[in-house]
């Protein structure tokens, strides 16, 4: 298949699958601690804006959140049937820790997950807020394993190699190993950097289709805040984050810089762009900055960055494809650090809803945070090969070992069956991002609230098309 070996097809298909999969945790996690923020202000304040705001973003967490669950469940399979060899091999060490997960976050969140969505009306004020925040911490907890298994296979630590087999001796070195606390942080931000974008780029929509009320204003005003804050904060832990690669993964860091050798004593310079060509062993058209390179990485005008030709060539991962991704990345970052600034500036001005030229950005920034995800998460993973448990163990080795046919036909099949399942799904969600939130202005209705008599709130509900536009009255589902 287009010159493409077993081992190549059972990587795409396992990156393809998680592709898909860690956008729909990434706003789970981001959402989940936004409605509870929402919750927790409507109590304090009574302002109904919150309360509408927190039953219109339920639906999309709801419909997000499932649609989670399902694309993980695959990847998990995908361990036993496509890298057998490496569950065999760490799955004394990577079974426990996303059993962990399951046991602590999964079930909390299944746990108070109905009492969220359903029990608006049938639970008191106190128990429902409790829920939400319960699920929002589920999230985290969640992130917290998963980040801590694939960390371990990044910087393994706390094991020893038994009979061809990892065992783990050494539980909290395990779990904390050394990269364990950047990428957790680096993550965790990441979702609600991407969360703000999300939910201001969905305002900005409704705003520049003359739909201006209090409930759009306070989404596009959070969700700014929000990124003028997070977004330099993501900038200093992916340069903290930076410095722990340089020290455990040099090979990846002189991969994502396109950096090839060292000129004598000379300091390192930043290569801006370029093209990484790992046949010719150079990078062709580069436009460098002297010295950038050893002061963001080093922190100083003399030390060097190791460079690639100091690895052997097996050992060496793509710098073709993370160089451009880490720029992508780093691109979109400061376009949102850009797009926070801007905001305030309006704001202080008191033009944030009005002008168009910043609403269109808003709006254009929507899908940035998820496409900076996964570039990122494309530049660490392959920036890890060719190993599956860096030094330890090689991709290569880690497969089941499936016939070209075999890896053919499933990832063909799970093509199709991806975009049209979860395409569905996101179809649907951005139908409900586009009806906005359903306010009661102007209206005189029951505006209810958990322990009181009101229409059960349907969750998954996309509302009647009818009362998309008047935005007078609380829909019954909300």
């Amino acid at each position: 298949m287009f010159g493409l070996e077993a081992l190549d097809l059972a990587r795409i298909q396992f990156a393809f699958t998680i592709s898909f999969h860690i956008l729909f945790p990434a706003i789970t996690i981001g959402l989940a601690s936004y409605l509870a923020v929402l919750e927790g202000l409507w109590l304090k304040t009574r302002d109904d804006t919150y309360r509408d705001l927190y039953h219109f973003w339920s639906k999309i967490f709801a419909v997000n959140f499932g649609m989670g669950v399902v694309s993980g469940l695959v990847m998990a399979y995908q361990f036993g049937t496509n890298w057998s060899r490496f569950s065999d091999f760490a799955g004394s060490v990577t079974g426990p820790l996303l059993t962990y997960e399951v046991l602590t976050a999964f079930f909390l969140e299944a746990g108070f997950l109905g009492v969220m969505l359903f029990g608006w009306n049938r639970v008191g004020r106190k128990l429902h807020f409790f829920s939400t925040v319960m699920v929002a911490i589920g999230t985290l907890i969640s992130t917290f394993w998963i980040l801590s298994s694939n960390s371990w296979m990044q910087t393994p630590q706390g094991y020893e190699i038994i009979d061809g087999r990892v065992i783990p001796v050494d539980w909290l070195a395990v779990v904390f190993n050394p990269s364990f606390p950047y990428r957790l942080a680096h993550m965790a931000t990441a979702a609600f950097v991407a969360t703000a974008f999300f939910v201001g780029s969905s305002a900005a929509w409704h705003l520049l289709r003359g739909r201006d009320n209090p409930a759009i204003r306070r989404m596009l005003s959070m969700a700014m805040w929000m990124a003028l804050i997070v977004a330099p904060i993501q900038a200093v832990i992916g340069d903290f984050h930076g410095l722990n690669t340089l020290k455990h993964q040099p090979a990846k860091i002189a991969a994502i810089e396109g950096h090839w050798e060292n000129v004598g004593n000379e300091p390192t310079p930043l290569i801006l762009f370029g093209w990484p060509d790992m046949k010719e062993e150079k990078t062709k058209f580069a436009v460098e900055i002297p010295y950038l390179g050893s002061i963001i990485l080093t922190h100083s005008l003399d030390k060097q960055v190791p460079a690639l030709k100091e690895f052997p060539p097996e050992d060496r991962p793509n710098s073709t494809i993370v160089f451009w991704s880490f720029r992508i990345m780093v691109g979109l970052g400061m376009l949102m650090i850009l797009t926070g600034l801007w905001s305030l500036w309006l704001r202080k001005r008191d033009r944030i809803y009005q002008n168009r030229a910043f609403l269109y950005l808003a709006l254009w920034m929507g899908p940035s945070g998820l496409i900076a995800i996964l570039a990122g998460w494309f530049t660490t993973e392959i920036g890890r090969q060719p190993w599956v448990v860096y030094g330890l163990m090689r991709t290569a080795d880690a497969s089941s070992g499936h016939s070209l046919m075999q890896m053919s036909i499933t990832l063909a099949l799970f093509v199709v069956v991806y975009f049209s399942l979860f395409g569905v799904g996101i179809g649907y969600m951005m139908r409900l991002v586009r009806k906005g939130p359903k306010t009661n202005e102007g209206a005189e209705v029951s505006h209810g609230g958990p322990g009181q008599k009101r229409t059960p709130a349907r969750p998954l509900s996309a509302a009647d098309d009818d009362a998309e536009d008047n935005g007078t009255s609380l829909n019954k589902g909300n």
